[in-house]
């Protein structure tokens, strides 16, 4: 196994890693955005009020997200496991 094949491996990974993320990351920035200006127009400061949309929204991201994420990390390990013998040689 080369320095090229790790490199181009772990670069791989943190792409994959970062598409499978995004969609649950930018939902809860999303809500979390809206809740912050929400709470500073009606001065309303409850705790709960951040955590609570905001969990519901990765959860529903995470729900309807959930095909692309399979099939991505699937695509990434067929990869892996196609190119074994060739990393390995």
């Amino acid at each position: 196994m080369t320095i090229d094949t790790v490199v181009y491996l772990g670069q791989k990974a943190m792409l994959v890693t970062l598409l499978v993320s995004a969609p649950m990351l930018i939902a809860g920035m999303v809500v979390g955005l809206l809740i912050s200006v929400f709470q500073s127009v009606t001065q309303v400061q409850e705790i709960t009020l951040t955590f609570v949309p905001k969990i519901l929204a990765v959860l529903l991201a995470f729900v309807i997200f959930m095909p692309f994420m399979m099939s991505t990390v699937l695509q990434f390990v067929q990869e892996l496991f196609t190119g074994m013998g060739q990393y390995l040689g």
